[in-house]
Parts: C-alpha cells; sequence; structure tokens
C-alpha cells in the first residue's frame, strides 16, 4: 500500500504538499502498478476524483485509444512523409484541422495546386499515397522541395505551410530568409557502426555549438566537428557532449532556441547523414550525446514553422495570451492537447531512435513549470512557491510523461533540466513523486562567480559563502555544475578568463612576453574556480566549448552586427 510518497518521507516539510505531488503522480502511478492503486494513494487525502482523473486520462487514453506509449511516441511513423520500403510508395499525413481542404505540392509536380488532392479522415488528419513511378522508384525525388497548400474555412484563401514532421529544411538568403521543406530519402542511409556508451556514472559534459565550433569565420560543419574536435573532447577526458542548436532554427543568431522545424537538423553544418556520422564516432570514441531540445517554446515563424499552421491562432499552441511568451517574443505549446503530445513525445524519441542520441537537456523548463514562465517572480526557496495555481500543471504533466516514458523505453538515457526555480522533486523519479529528470543544472553557481568577479576582489571572496552555494542542492536530486556555460561565453556577456584578465589577454598570454601580475592571477584563479567547482558544485561538471583554455573573446558567428552572414 502506498499511503506516503517517498520524497515525502525524505523530505518531511513537502509533506503539506502531498496532495499537490499526488496530483501530479497519480497517472503515471497507474501505469506502473498492475492493480489500481488508487484507492491506497488517496487514502487519508481530500483529492478530488476530477484531478485524479485528468492525469490518470492520459495514461489510459494512450493505452486504450493509440495501442500503447511505444506505438504513440513514433507518430513520425505515421504522420509526415513515410517510404514503403518494398515498394516505394510514399505515404504523406498531415495534422490540420482547421483546414477544408489540402493539396501535397511541390518540384515533383511542378507546384500544381490542385493535382495531389489530399483526403480528410478523422481527427483533422489528411492523407495521400503516392504510388511509385513507372520504373519504380519514388514519385518524389530525394532532396527536392515539398509543400502542403491548404484551404480554410469561410475565406476559402490558400495557405501553404512546411509539413510540420518535415525531416530536412534548407534556406537560400539570396531569395529569401525563409526554410524550404525538403523530402529526404537518400538512396543509402547512414547505418550506425557503433553501440551507444554505457550511461555515464559521473557526467562531465562538453557542451558544443558545431557551428561555431571552428577558429574560420564561418559556420562549420558536422563533419568538421566528428574530425576536429571530438578528439580533442576525448583527448580531455569528458564522456559527454551536448548540442546545442541542432533543430532547424531560421534566426542563426537565436543559438537554436527558435525552433521552426522540430524533426530537421540544422541544414547550415550539413546533412542528417552527417550529423548521424558525429554521433556515431562519437560512440566509437565512448562519449555519450546530448541533445539540446527546445519544448519550451517554439518559433513564431508562419510561413516555415508551425504558428497558425492550419490557419487558426491555437493548432499547436494555446491561443491568445497564454500561447505567447513575452520577454522570448515566441508561441507556447498546449501541453494538453492529445496532438500536440504525440508531436513532442515523438520529436524525443525520433532523436534517440533515428539519430541515436542518449538523452536530452531540456531548454527552458522554469518557464514551462509555472504560468508566469518566471517572469517578475523571485525564487527564495519557500514550498508555497512551487505549489499552487502559478504552476502549469499541463507542462508539468508533459515534461512527467516524457521523463517517465523515454526512460521505460530507452532506459539508458539521461536528461538534464534547466531550472533556475529550484522545483523540490524535479529529479526525482516519477513513482517517487518527482519529474523524473536526472539531473538539473546548478544555475546558481555560475551566477554566483560572475557576480564574484564584478562585484568584489579576490581577497574579498567569502569561502564559506562560495562553498555555501556550491554545496546547497537537494538530497537525492544530482546537479550538474558548472563555471560558465554559453550564456557567458556568446555573444553579449563576457567569459571568467576575460573578467580576469580583460584586455592584456591580447598582449601578454606569450611565453615571448613578460607574465604580469594580471595575467598571473588570472591563470591561477580560472584553474582554481574550475576546480573547485568541479569538486564540490554537483554531481556531474559542465564546459562550454572553448573555456577550459580561457577564450578570451566572444564565440560569435556569421550576422549582420559583424558584416557577415
Amino acid at each position: 500500500m502506498v499511503d506516503t510518497l517517498e520524497v515525502v518521507r525524505d523530505d518531511p516539510y513537502l509533506a503539506p504538499y502531498q496532495e499537490a505531488l499526488l496530483y501530479r503522480v497519480v497517472a503515471v502511478i497507474v501505469s506502473v502498478y498492475p492493480a489500481d492503486p488508487l484507492p491506497y494513494l488517496c487514502q487519508g487525502l481530500s483529492l478530488s476524483s476530477d484531478s485524479r482523473s485528468k492525469f490518470t486520462d492520459w495514461i489510459n487514453t494512450i493505452d486504450s485509444v493509440e495501442g500503447g506509449i511505444d506505438k504513440f511516441t513514433k507518430g513520425y511513423e505515421w504522420l509526415g512523409f513515410n517510404v514503403d520500403k518494398a515498394t516505394n510508395a510514399i505515404s504523406y499525413r498531415e495534422w490540420a484541422p482547421n483546414a477544408t481542404d489540402a493539396y501535397l505540392i511541390g518540384d515533383f509536380n511542378n507546384w500544381n495546386r490542385t493535382s495531389h488532392r489530399m483526403k480528410k479522415g478523422g481527427f483533422g488528419v489528411f492523407e495521400i499515397v503516392l504510388p511509385p513511378t513507372a520504373e519504380n522508384g519514388p514519385a518524389i525525388p530525394h532532396g527536392s522541395k515539398v509543400k502542403i497548400s491548404m484551404v480554410i474555412p469561410n475565406s476559402n484563401d490558400r495557405i501553404e505551410r512546411i509539413p510540420a514532421y518535415i525531416r530536412y529544411a534548407t534556406q537560400d538568403l539570396s531569395k529569401s530568409a525563409s526554410y524550404e521543406g525538403i523530402f529526404w530519402n537518400p538512396p543509402q542511409s547512414y547505418v550506425f557502426k557503433h553501440t551507444p556508451p554505457p550511461k555515464p556514472k559521473c557526467l562531465r559534459i562538453y557542451e558544443s555549438h558545431v557551428g561555431i565550433a571552428s577558429p574560420e569565420g564561418r559556420v562549420a560543419t558536422y563533419t568538421e566537428f566528428k574530425n576536429n574536435v571530438l578528439p580533442r573532447i576525448s583527448y580531455l577526458g569528458y564522456n559527454t557532449i551536448q548540442l546545442m542548436a541542432i533543430m532547424e532554427h531560421p534566426y542563426y543568431a537565436s543559438f537554436g532556441y527558435q525552433v521552426t522545424n522540430y524533426f530537421a537538423p540544422t541544414s547550415r553544418c550539413g546533412t542528417p547523414e552527417d550529423l548521424k556520422a558525429l554521433i556515431d564516432e562519437a560512440h566509437r570514441m565512448g562519449i555519450t550525446v546530448l541533445l539540446d531540445v527546445v519544448h519550451s517554446h517554439s518559433s513564431k515563424n508562419v510561413l516555415d514553422g508551425l504558428n497558425e499552421f492550419d490557419g487558426t491562432d491555437h493548432c499547436y499552441f494555446h491561443e491568445g495570451g497564454r500561447g505567447r511568451h513575452d520577454l522570448w517574443d515566441s508561441r507556447l505549446f498546449n501541453y494538453g492537447h492529445h496532438e500536440v503530445l504525440r508531436f513532442l513525445l515523438s520529436n524525443l524519441r525520433y532523436w534517440i531512435v533515428e539519430f541515436n542520441f542518449d538523452g536530452f537537456r531540456f531548454d527552458g523548463v522554469t518557464s514551462m513549470l509555472y504560468l508566469h514562465h518566471g517572469m517578475g517572480a523571485g525564487f527564495s526557496g519557500g514550498y508555497p512557491e512551487y505549489f499552487g495555481p502559478q504552476v502549469d500543471t499541463e507542462s508539468l504533466t508533459y515534461m512527467m510523461l516524457a521523463n517517465h516514458i523515454m526512460h521505460k523505453l530507452h532506459p539508458h538515457i539521461v536528461t538534464v533540466a534547466e531550472d533556475v526555480s529550484g522545483m523540490p522533486t524535479l529529479c526525482r523519479t516519477v513513482e517517487e513523486g518527482g519529474v523524473g529528470f536526472d539531473y538539473r543544472l546548478a544555475m546558481a553557481v555560475p551566477d554566483m562567480w560572475i557576480k564574484l568577479l564584478k562585484e568584489k576582489t579576490d581577497d574579498e571572496w567569502d569561502m564559506g559563502h562560495i562553498a555555501h552555494t556550491l554545496t546547497n542542492r537537494r538530497w537525492k536530486e544530482p546537479a550538474i555544475a558548472y563555471a560558465e556555460s554559453h550564456d557567458q561565453a556568446l555573444v553579449g556577456d563576457k567569459t571568467i578568463a576575460f573578467w580576469l584578465m580583460d584586455k592584456e589577454m591580447y598582449e601578454f598570454m606569450s611565453d615571448l612576453s613578460p607574465l604580469t601580475p594580471i595575467i598571473d592571477r588570472g591563470m591561477s584563479l580560472h584553474k582554481m574556480i574550475r576546480l573547485i567547482t568541479f569538486g564540490l558544485g554537483g554531481e556531474g561538471y559542465l564546459n562550454f566549448l572553448g573555456n577550459e583554455f580561457g577564450h578570451p573573446e566572444w564565440l560569435d558567428f556569421p550576422r549582420d552586427g559583424n558584416g557577415s552572414r
């Protein structure tokens, strides 16, 4: 009999919030225990049947209507483009409930907007099957452009979009900033040669951006990263890489955080097969590969994104104010919608199954946890801040389902939460009463270092305060410590090395120049900061590309601000 959640037994201060924790967890416990646990879980608790059923329904619906979590999270095998390898017939399905009519258009039919009409089936899903050519080849050539053209009600206007499940998209800035969907069906798909390494007992993460991993003033490629950067990462002793800016994003300066095409690896750095080769080589070296996944919000682009996909404000997102992030100028997913849940969970599964990623760093978790998205809210650590009407139960449920389902189907994966609020139980399993992440980023640590460097000289540092900040984390909730990440190293901020040594780095870092007190002090503190952070800060450690050797400059990229695009 389950009468008290394990997280409450470990932390009695959570006892007043057991109802709220149970409200979150009961649906997933139903899927874990063979007998109905509700009468036992809720014994002595004033938990309404409505709140119980809200969460239980997700598991019940997935099991009874969708055939289980395995099938439900492979939506990409049903929606989007899929090729029957035996016959070369192409099926294409798209969820667009508001549209009254839809047509598949592209290079293959000379953009004829009436020749390939799609049939609208149940739940607003349009479908078309293209038989093979007379030569038994696919009707759509590999690498050709495709779109869906839809008719919307009332006005009967035509709208055209990139398919939501498109697996490759390209941009031609000489013509437009918008991306174009590409039918990806290479004659020879990449075949993985190496199995993923075992789940690391202690993560040593090298956070990377493939495009800026080059000394040259251009976008680097997956192949260059595989050949030039992976060997260095392995030599330095890191056992994990975390790749940011992989999912396609038209605005390069967003560093991958304004995603439009969730199933398409960015074409700036090469092809999907090139990315697979990079991951395979990392696995050969025994390196775990994490994807920086952005499910906290989405680009507001209409022509090449999900915004107003079927002509409405609320296809994949909440309508009105709840569907918009004012600070990020982006759209917010409707995590309580069946098809949106299929899209996001299938997206995670796709990157694991098709690309052999070993897990995820979830971006913007704080924004997902709360209806206020962390804007205008301070987090002092008081438990009332984490429970109550300010919590977004729909997105919280999504994260619980994502962690629980992905770990159940792929036990080797690792999930990391980027949360600045300190939400209790975030890194406890769902069965214990948590949200299910393996680690959280210790975001207070880099904030402390930057604050010290900005406001105090090193002789004023309070070692007691430093030690407290480095060790102040929840029991049984592992943390990833880091002195600085991409937030400090990219355009707009300063690296720790530059805070310590500033302009003297340009004149006195050579063996041929005298060792100045600033350089001597800066190099020593740069090493000491990393040593104490690595030793005390958490159960894992993270370093961003170039920070290990004190990269002095912002890691920049082609953009208008520096005279290149």
